[in-house]
This record gives C-alpha cells, structure tokens and sequence, in this order.
C-alpha cells in the first residue's frame, strides 16, 4: 500500500505527468495506492473510488466514474461546481 499527500503539488505539467505515469504504472502492479488531491482533473485521471472529506469526516464514497457525472450528496454537488466547502 502507498500513501500519497499531494504528489505533484508546485511540479511543472511534465513532471507531473512523469509522476502520474509512475503512480499507475504501480497501481498496474497491483500496489493499492491512497492519494490525497485537490485537483479534480488528477483525480478524474488516476482514481478509481473517490472518497470526498470534509469538516473532518467522509461525507461521500464512490466509484470515480460515479462520483464524477452524478455526486450523491449534495456537498459533492457544491464541489464539483468549485464551492468553497467549509
């Protein structure tokens, strides 16, 4: 298992993208990856399941497909249109 906190946080588009191939390459190896983003199109490209915290607790989890062209709750919604959630 390999935790990741804002892997491609202040890099470059090139070296993200160098970073992003290395992280599904070992998801492809069948290394079971957590990774904290804030950027959505990272996300879009990498997960698999999403997990949306806020105000310290899970408020949705889904499939990334899922989560992405229909959010469950409400607070998912809000962020997808790029609201503050606080």
């Amino acid at each position: 298992m390999l935790f990741l906190d804002e892997p491609t946080a202040s890099l470059d588009p090139a070296a993200s993208k160098a970073v992003e191939d290395i992280i599904l390459r070992t998801a492809e190896r069948g290394v079971k990856i957590v990774m904290a983003t804030h950027d959505l199109g990272q996300a879009r490209r990498l997960a698999g399941d999403i997990v949306l915290l806020a105000n310290g607790g899970v408020v949705e989890r889904a499939a990334a497909a899922a989560f992405f062209s229909a959010p469950a709750t409400a607070t998912g919604r809000r962020f997808l249109a790029g609201e503050l959630i606080v």
